[in-house]
């Protein structure tokens, strides 16, 4: 079985709920608890799948980036050499949603073929009339290089197993 490792970011303004995501993704577990994000944090999970009768395993390396405003001039250099990233927004904040494509052309500024992956996160808090307006005026998947666009939900685990494993599946496919 080959071994692949891929690092891919997790950005987005702060309290959106990157760590989160994170520790549901490599621990399957929440925390209430908000824990501010210094500088980097990286964390590890290998994923497997199989690939035209080939087992695949990817190691992703994933970068928690900070969302603090005062590093952003810094945060270009953590985004360096990454295939993708996971671009995080709080749908029951506004403004981290209207940060999103601020988010993607940093992203793309630094790793023009990177890809791309859109968490709406925290849909256990909002109403349904409301999830469906947000997800039809934020939703960037016309970008080509935006896979999709998720709700997500750390709380519940909702589209974050998936959206995680689908970004590591098409980071590899030119190779398998």
């Amino acid at each position: 079985m080959a071994n692949i490792s891929k690092k891919i970011c997790l950005v987005g303004d702060f309290s959106v709920g990157k760590t989160s995501l994170i520790r549901r993704f490599v621990e399957d577990k929440f925390s209430d608890r908000y824990l501010s994000t210094v500088g980097v944090k990286i964390s590890r999970k290998v994923v497997e799948f199989a690939t035209n009768q080939i087992n695949q395993s990817v190691n992703l390396l994933i970068w928690d980036i900070e969302g603090q405003t005062k590093f952003q001039s810094i945060a270009p250099s953590y985004l360096k050499g990454a295939s993708g990233s996971i671009i995080v927004a709080d749908i029951t904040r506004p403004e981290t949603l209207e940060s999103l494509q601020r988010h993607l052309d940093l992203f793309f500024s630094v790793n023009p073929q990177g890809l791309v992956m859109v968490a709406l996160n925290k849909s256990d808090l909002a109403v349904e009339e409301k999830l469906a307006r947000i997800i039809q005026l934020y939703n960037f998947d016309l970008h080509p290089q935006v896979l999709a666009t998720y709700v997500t939900s750390a709380k519940t685990g909702e589209y974050v197993e998936l959206m995680f494993r689908q970004l590591a599946e098409n980071m590899i496919k030119p190779l398998v």
